[in-house]
């Protein structure tokens, strides 16, 4: 069941796909509080994404994907529309209870499996922030899809030194030995700052809007596997 909670009202709503829809993806830390430096820079890159007037999905739990999220709600009142959703892809865990207040809609599902599956089928780009292994989880599961043509391939953007270490050491073992393709790192943007991030969220925005993404849709191509 989904929940309308940013109206103030508890009421079902459906989460429509439709070929309009431009949604971006979030992933990152449920551990760093309000008040750190992280949490500032991801609040303000869900502002902005926001101010595009775009979707954005996180896990709806709290640290990064609250930030992302509560940014979002700011940057899409602040851009006179309010016609982006924050979207939360929840999962039960025993120490990790409820999601963020700053949601739309609320998806919740029991196992990784089928929410990795939701993130999949809801996203047009990717921004991947600092996290730990959950992260990490996400950032190769969706790459990997990319990698054998199970979506399309969507830009995965990286910001936090941490995932530059990452990609150095892809580079140097795996591509080095053969066993990822130099190509497999075209869908990879780096990035030092939330302008960067947003910039490449924009470039995207308007490929797909172009039509230039008419023809695959993650929604299309990946749900048709399940």
């Amino acid at each position: 069941m989904s929940k309308c909670k940013r109206c103030g009202e508890d009421h079902a709503v459906e989460l429509e796909l439709k070929r309009s829809d431009f949604r971006v993806v979030v992933f990152g830390s449920a551990r760093i509080k309000q008040g750190d430096k992280l949490y500032d820079m991801v609040y303000e890159l869900g502002e902005k994404i926001g101010e595009l007037g775009a979707d954005i999905v996180t896990g709806g739990g709290p640290g990064l994907m609250e930030a992302a999220n509560a940014g979002f709600v700011k940057g899409d009142m602040l851009d006179g529309m309010q016609d982006g959703h924050s979207i939360g892809v929840r999962i039960d865990l025993p120490f990790e209870q409820g999601h963020n207040k700053h949601l739309d809609i609320v998806e919740h599902h029991e196992r990784f499996s089928t929410r990795l599956d939701a993130f999949m089928t809801l996203s047009n780009v990717v921004i991947v922030t600092p996290g730990g292994i959950g992260t990490a989880l996400e950032l190769f599961y969706t790459w990997q899809l990319i990698q054998v043509g199970h979506i399309c391939k969507t830009p995965i953007i990286l910001i936090g030194k941490m995932w530059k270490e990452l990609i150095k050491w892809v580079e140097k073992y795996q591509v080095k030995e053969g066993l990822v393709s130099p190509e497999d790192l075209d869908v990879i943007h780096v990035v030092n700052t939330v302008d960067e991030a947003v910039e490449i969220v924009e470039k995207t925005k308007a490929a797909f809007e172009d039509g230039a993404y008419d023809a695959c849709l993650n929604w299309e191509v990946y749900k048709a596997r399940l």
